[in-house]
């Protein structure tokens, strides 16, 4: 399905028979690959994608490092293609001497000049050093002469010395993939865990026991594994995931422990109750919580005598919020010992800010425990104990048989719920002091819910004049106070307001409740609309849901691999009220209806309603789950089919004489 020509020379029967790839070795017939089907109109082909990790020693600390080795070939077939061009490589480093170098790289273009191939290296100037942040450096490498039909290479090697966590690797991309494979070679010393997660078959052709030499005199055994797949179809990108990374067929590998002769077995991290107590010393994160200097000095003016437990909580999460700026950076550590730091710098890390948190309700006699998350962006947490698969901490504290999950990175959060980004359906939850953990659902309780009202008067010159109200709870007001609290002031938020809104112009604005965070945020508005009425002989058409009817079905694809996420449930509801001419009298009226999902997952109802020289139109939408399977897709995507071709269409008015 993906490719002719070339395709044979990489998907062989077996895959354990042993393919060799050169660099610079490239057969006639790769100039000829082609990609057909689902993929045919791909920017790229990846010839094959060929990984190698395996163990040295050290000369510096005589101590194990681990080698990762790559070599990819692209097929460029169009100038989307082009950007593959620029390869980038990331290196770790942490304030210590601890760093990752890249030992190797070599690159090329390679042309088909009148039936010769022509290779253009890469230049030294096209060689780039970033500084991206504190702990990484990226390299970057630009090959030069790319085209339409060039074959591009890059061969390269990077030596780590953090083996707590193994390079992983990624089977599927965002172009097709001939071939991919992975070899991992293991020094018996160690033991590694491994997570496997993807919606795409991975084969495992080789586990075996294999001789391992590292210096002089020390020979002993390693595990090799060989990981590959052959006709990789391109991962396509679709609305409404965590992360496309979490159904990208992947493997990772953390430490689990080490078995070293004359050593005793260490285990790093092997069990649930192992990373709770290993947490509940660390000083970037247990040691951290218990520092109380700040809290003990800061708590009597926070609370000012306040008894009741929910209020203590709220005046002491608003301290923290108001009190600390979110770097925009997540992290399961602090990055400092002593949150008396972080209240001092007035900036931090999500880990800095919700430990700090948890400081002050711990001096407040506040039964509040740290949870472990990991980001939609970062992906699904695998399930099992893996504290590397981690990005970030919040806090949760149960009142009167409630659970309020408290996190300080947003200003505009109120207590109980939780940032979109934490919203990957479950938490890792820790009692220091028994040393259990569970998991926990961040399913939100709180409804998100947009209500719209339209209050118009439309006139004989088809002008609409009038009162929008808008309503938000939950996540919906969340937005809108993130919103507008990026604009500099209201003028410039009603100019982003009016952006795709054509015909409007807004004559007063009021917005009430911004920063009463547990009261509904409303919006009222005073307003004019042209041009959203159509004439035609004595017929005048109208499109009653305006701005607010949803234009597109974002579900497009015949059926779906993955699950739909949409992080929370929503519903919004719209109700439009408009008094029309009384030259005017309908002449069509659109039929009405409610359409659902199987087991009430979800409804679309729209009606109409006339009296006298006045028409109502309400609709509402419901998605009252966050996530909907595969299996479920197909009738989520007809119910979005559904609203876009009814709120499209039109009432049609009649003129009298």
């Amino acid at each position: 399905m993906l490719c002719i020509g070339v395709g044979s020379l990489y998907a062989q029967t077996g895959q354990n028979v042993k393919r060799e790839f050169k660099f610079g070795k490239i057969a006639p017939a790769e100039f000829e690959t082609k990609v057909s089907g689902p993929d045919s109109s791909a920017a790229a082909i990846k010839l094959f994608d060929v990984g190698d990790c395996y163990f040295e020693i050290s000369p510096t600390t005589n101590g194990f490092i681990y080698v990762f080795e790559r070599h990819i070939r692209y097929k460029i077939l169009n100038k989307n293609g082009y950007d593959l061009a620029n390869f980038r490589v990331e290196l770790y480093k942490n304030s210590g001497s601890a760093k990752e170098d890249l030992n190797y790289m070599d690159a090329a273009t390679y042309n088909m000049v009148d039936g010769k191939m022509i290779t253009s290296k890469l230049n030294k100037d096209a060689k780039f050093t970033e500084e991206f942040n504190k702990n990484y450096v990226i390299k970057k490498f630009a090959l030069p002469n790319v085209k339409e039909g060039s074959i591009i290479e890059f061969k390269y090697k990077i030596k780590s010395d953090f083996i707590f966590q193994l390079h992983g690797w990624k089977f599927q991309s965002s172009v097709p993939t001939l071939w991919s494979e992975y070899n991992v070679r293991i020094p018996e010393y160690f033991n590694y865990k491994t997570n496997m997660s993807g919606y795409y078959q991975i084969d495992h052709p080789l586990h075996q026991n294999v001789n391992a030499s590292y210096i002089s005199g020390l020979n002993s055994n390693a595990v090799y594994d060989k990981y590959c797949v052959a006709n990789v179809p391109a991962l396509k990108d679709e609305p409404y995931v965590t992360t496309m990374d979490d159904y990208n067929p992947k493997i990772e590998f953390e430490l689990k422990s080490t078995n070293f002769p004359n050593d005793i077995y260490r285990d790093y991290n092997g069990s649930w109750s192992k990373i709770i107590n290993e947490l509940a010393q660390d000083e970037n994160f247990g040691a951290y919580i218990n520092k109380n200097s700040y809290a003990k000095s800061a708590l009597p003016g926070i609370l000012k005598g306040e008894k009741d437990t929910l209020a203590s909580v709220k005046l002491i999460l608003n301290h923290v919020k108001n009190n600390v700026k979110w770097d925009k950076s997540y992290s399961k550590y602090s990055s400092g010992t002593n949150p008396k730091t972080l209240f001092e710098k007035k900036t931090g890390s999500s880990g800095d800010i919700n430990l700090a948190l948890l400081s002050l309700l711990k001096e407040a006699k506040i039964e509040a425990y740290p949870v472990l998350i990991s980001t939609r962006e970062n992906g699904m947490h695998p399930g099992y104990p893996l504290i590397s698969a981690f990005n970030n901490v919040i806090a949760v504290t149960e009142i009167g048989n409630q659970l309020y999950f408290l996190d300080a990175t947003d200003k505009d959060l109120p207590a109980g719920m939780l940032d979109y980004e934490n919203l990957s359906h479950q938490g890792y939850y820790m009692d220091f002091k028994s040393l259990n953990g569970k998991w926990l659902s961040t399913e939100p309780s709180i409804a998100s819910e947009k209500i719209f009202v339209y209050n118009m008067v439309l006139n004989k010159e088809h002008k609409l004049s009038g009162k929008i109200n808008q309503y938000s709870k939950g996540y919906a007001a969340l937005n809108l106070r993130n919103k507008y609290r990026k604009t500099n002031n209201e003028t410039e938020f009603i100019k982003a307001f009016k952006k795709d809104k054509t015909g409007l112009e807004v004559s007063t604005y009021k917005i009430d409740n911004l920063d009463n965070l547990d009261e509904l945020l409303s919006e009222s508005m005073d307003v004019v609309i042209e041009d959203n009425v159509e004439e035609a002989g004595n017929l005048v058409y109208f499109t009653p849901l305006l701005f607010e009817r949803t234009k597109e079905n974002l579900f497009k694809l015949e059926q779906r691999k993955f699950p739909v996420d949409f992080a929370y449930p929503f519903k919004e509801s719209y109700r439009i009220t408009v008094t029309f001419p009384e030259e005017y009298e309908i002449d069509k009226l659109p039929k009405g209806g409610i359409y659902k999902l199987p087991e009430e997952n979800g409804t679309f109802t729209i009606n109409y309603l006339s009296e006298g020289k006045t028409l109502l139109v309400k609709s509402i939408i419901n998605v009252n789950k966050s996530f909907y399977t595969p299996e479920e897709y197909f009738d989520l995507k007809e119910l979005f089919k559904t609203v876009v071709e009814k709120q499209a269409e039109q009432i049609v008015f009649k003129k009298k004489g």
